[in-house]
């Protein structure tokens, strides 16, 4: 990694915890980690989601593309690989090309017009349990072991206000 990447990546890991720390409430938060991951991973459409269980359905908390994908939309999820490995195993799920995601998103044309060809969608979890997704999509052929390993870090950030927000709606 170059001295210049990696003084971008530490700058906005500093003003990500700054801004974490003075977010007053959970849009603020989600804004500051959505622009860092922008800014980490470069040009890409990032949502997170709460995953309600009982009526399976995922509900958009955040939007790097309102237009696109508004805060509040949801989704029903029926029972499919993606929905197993993800949501109830809690693992990441990584599709590269347009087959990977035509086989898992319903949405794929919308997808393409936004210029994403591969996805990383991280379950956020508490305690165990899956209370969320951090879905990342971006024109890449083949995710790195660094970036997904970014991903992750940045999605557990997440987690941390996704678990908030449910707490808060009871």
């Amino acid at each position: 990694m170059s001295h210049l990447r990696t003084a971008v990546l530490v700058t906005t890991a500093n003003v990500l915890c700054d801004q974490l720390q003075q977010a007053r409430d959970p849009a603020a938060a989600f804004g500051a980690v959505g622009t860092a991951t922008l800014q980490a991973m470069g040009p890409g459409l990032l949502t997170i989601n709460a995953w309600h269980a009982r009526p399976a359905q995922i509900e958009r908390l955040w939007s790097s593309d309102t237009a696109a994908y508004p805060v509040g939309g949801r989704k029903s999820k029926g029972d499919s690989p993606w929905r197993r490995q993800l949501l109830e195993r809690g693992e990441v799920f990584v599709g590269e090309g347009d087959a990977a995601l035509a086989a898992v998103f319903d949405d794929v044309q919308q997808i393409r017009a936004l210029g994403c060809s591969a996805v990383v969608n991280v379950p956020l979890c508490d305690r165990g349990t899956v209370i969320g997704t951090f879905n990342y999509l971006a024109d890449r052929s083949a995710w790195s072991a660094a970036e997904l390993a970014a991903l992750r870090v940045l999605a557990a950030l997440a987690a941390n206000i996704v678990r908030d927000w449910l707490a808060a709606r009871g």
